[in-house]
């Protein structure tokens, strides 16, 4: 591949999904459209860019786009972020949400659903306690086919085996032939579609916690800060986000701001001085102490 078309692919990731491809991951570019080139029956990587640049063919160019911007997931990722969920965020919201029995949850970029799936377990656990309560989890992601994986929730004996406890395995899941399927409880308790952070969000609505981790880092500072505007605008005055354990807002944006001794947590910046709500909660100061 010349560099001609490496500089035609580069800013055309940038351009279409705010994904930054440095000359220094360009190997990422064999690894990933060399099976898309095959699925599509075309010779190699020039080819493919030659059906993306004329334009006739927009399903190449989303091929392209959507092999570049899935990424890895497992079940309970960095296990802190769902504990703190479990421990803190919840009991916070259990008692700041009881006029309304709502909570709304965003996992930005779910890829194939092991993460929205994961609060939900946590969520189901809560048995008696969310009773009568609206809970409900959006994911989202750039890439269909990685949304149809997350839709059908089918995954491999290795995906299940990533974080996944052995007793989440047999209390929600179902196995068929080498594959386990999230039964249909917990798969109605997650909604997905379709979603480009780059676009406008006005169509998500209002979001009380916000899930948007190890996405930030694929993007430049000015996408960085264009996201964390748009996700602020969707939540609450005591809206939360969890990025993260390698992404921050510090440098980036003034709109969130750490919650001390939970890492990659960030809370709606505030004008008043003191500790907000959330971090006065007796839960949530329990769980930092």
């Amino acid at each position: 591949m010349g560099p001609g078309d490496f500089n035609f692919l580069q800013e055309m990731l940038k351009r279409e999904s705010g994904l930054v491809l440095t000359e220094e991951k360009s190997y990422l570019l064999e690894s990933r459209l060399i099976p898309v080139a095959r699925k599509l029956s075309l010779n190699g990587i020039e080819e493919l860019v030659v059906r993306a640049k004329n334009g006739t063919s927009p399903e190449v160019k989303k091929a392209i786009i959507e092999a570049m911007t899935t990424n890895e997931s497992f079940f309970f990722r960095d296990i802190k972020p769902f504990d703190i969920f479990r421990e803190a965020t919840l009991p916070y919201y259990l008692d700041a949400r009881q006029n309304t029995r709502k909570i709304k949850i965003w996992c930005a970029a779910a890829s194939s659903g092991q993460e929205p799936y994961s609060l939900a377990m946590i969520l189901n656990e809560l048995g008696p306690k969310i009773a009568g309560w609206n809970v409900d989890i959006l994911g989202t992601d750039i890439s269909t086919d990685i949304l149809d994986k997350a839709i059908n929730g089918l995954y491999t004996q290795f995906e299940v085996q990533r974080g996944l406890p052995v007793q989440n395995l047999v209390k929600y899941f179902d196995k068929e032939d080498e594959h386990w399927r999230v039964k249909s409880e917990l798969r109605s308790m997650v909604k997905y579609r379709e979603f480009n952070l780059l676009d406008s969000f006005a169509t998500l609505g209002q979001f009380d916690i916000v899930f948007c981790r190890n996405v930030l880092i694929y993007f430049d500072q000015e996408t960085k800060a264009q996201i964390l505007a748009r996700i602020a605008e969707c939540m609450p005055p005591d809206g939360l986000l969890f990025l993260g354990g390698a992404e921050t807002v510090l440098g980036i944006s003034n709109l969130f701001q750490p919650i001390p001794k939970l890492r990659g947590v960030y809370e709606v910046a505030s004008k008043e001085s003191g500790p907000s709500a959330f971090m006065e909660h007796p839960a949530v100061a329990a769980f930092a102490s």
